[in-house]
């Protein structure tokens, strides 16, 4: 059976758990259809790049999926139907990569500080010895 990568972005305003019911319910449509979902990741509730449907951000979710076109076809008529979905899109894979995706691989990058929460900008070990030279000379007279 072909392979396929589906993504589709929730509406901003249900919660993961309700994400995760959307995830079950199309991965129900596939395995009704003769297919199977390999795997799924859950991307978080992340920022759109333009408005869709008056939503700034959305809840984003990858599917692998091993099914025939029509179990596909029938998931996408489902997901173009229901309120909650705001975008969704499937391609073809050869496939599937190992391992997290690349969103998952730079979600732990965004979770490093920011360069602004580095603190100060001289370290104590970093700051210039004071200069003992006069302290030095007081001494000897």
């Amino acid at each position: 059976m072909p392979c396929y990568e589906s993504v589709f972005i929730a509406r901003q305003d249900i919660s993961a758990s309700q994400t995760e019911g959307l995830t079950e319910n199309f991965s129900q449509i596939i395995s009704d259809n003769g297919g199977k979902v390999v795997s799924t990741e859950s991307w978080g509730l992340r920022s759109i790049a333009y408005r869709i449907k008056k939503n700034r951000k959305g809840h984003y979710v990858l599917m692998n999926i091993d099914a025939p076109a029509p179990a596909l076809h029938e998931m996408e008529r489902q997901m173009r139907i229901h309120e909650d979905v705001l975008r969704y899109m499937t391609i073809r894979v050869d496939e599937f990569e190992e391992g997290p995706s690349a969103m998952l691989r730079n979600k732990d990058r965004d979770d490093r500080p920011r360069r602004g929460d580095r603190g100060s900008r001289y370290e104590e070990s970093d700051k210039p010895a004071k200069d003992d030279s006069d302290s030095k000379e007081g001494d000897k007279e």
